[in-house]
């Protein structure tokens, strides 16, 4: 796939659009500006690529709206070299947005056929910094942490106490809380080994977040 120069100016327009909402972040609107969205798409969804709306996937699942994926990137506000996880691959597109910011990312995908099909997607763009893993996120990974950011890219209904303690002192987590129909977007910090301070930035929708999945895998 190709991405030509009537793509980077349907990005800039975007990138108009998401400022003209609120987005100030020029690290973000950078990155986004940069990713090639309409790779993460199926052809059909090609000429609409660029617009600020979510899509279907792959797994009767959603890559996020422009907007969602630049909030949560500047809730998270990412530095060089940190060490992030994200929960929920999904298409690849949030993973790139990261590793384009500079993080070494550690992203969990549940579905196999995302998980393989992003993988693709990052070798093509020869974005490093990304190890992706196939199975159950929601007790995150453990054997890596402490993680500088964590992210969370599907719902959940309460704050996961594994993902909290497997942040750095400092750290931060973003994540939508809620029900199936609306959440919350929290950002989480950690304060101290037993404190954190909790804020939150508005409603979003996101699909479910689930446990059950079978063991992590790098495959």
């Amino acid at each position: 796939m190709k991405d030509s120069n009537r793509h980077k100016g349907m990005r800039r327009r975007l990138i108009r659009s998401l400022e003209k909402k609120g987005i100030t972040n020029q690290e973000v609107l950078e990155a986004i500006g940069s990713i090639p969205r309409h790779f993460f798409l199926d052809n059909a969804f090609e000429e609409h690529a660029y617009e600020d709306k979510a899509f279907p996937i792959d797994a009767e699942q959603t890559i996020s709206q422009p907007y969602t994926v630049a909030i949560q990137s500047s809730l998270l506000d990412v530095k060089k070299r940190e060490k992030v996880l994200e929960i929920g691959t999904g298409s690849g597109y949030q993973a790139s947005v990261l590793a384009y910011l500079g993080a070494r990312l550690y992203t969990v995908e549940r579905h196999e056929e995302l998980y393989k099909k992003a993988q693709t997607i990052f070798k093509s763009l020869g974005l490093g910094g990304i190890r992706s893993f196939y199975g159950d996120g929601y007790k995150g990974l453990g054997e890596f942490a402490p993680f500088d950011k964590i992210l969370v890219t599907a719902a959940a209904s309460n704050i996961p106490d594994t993902l909290k303690q497997q942040l750095k002192i400092g750290g931060r987590l973003v994540i939508p809380v809620g029900s199936k129909s609306m959440q919350t977007m929290v950002r989480i910090t950690r304060i101290d080994e037993t404190s954190y301070q909790e804020e939150n930035y508005g409603d979003f929708r996101f699909v479910p977040m689930l446990d059950g999945k079978n063991p992590l895998k790098n495959i």
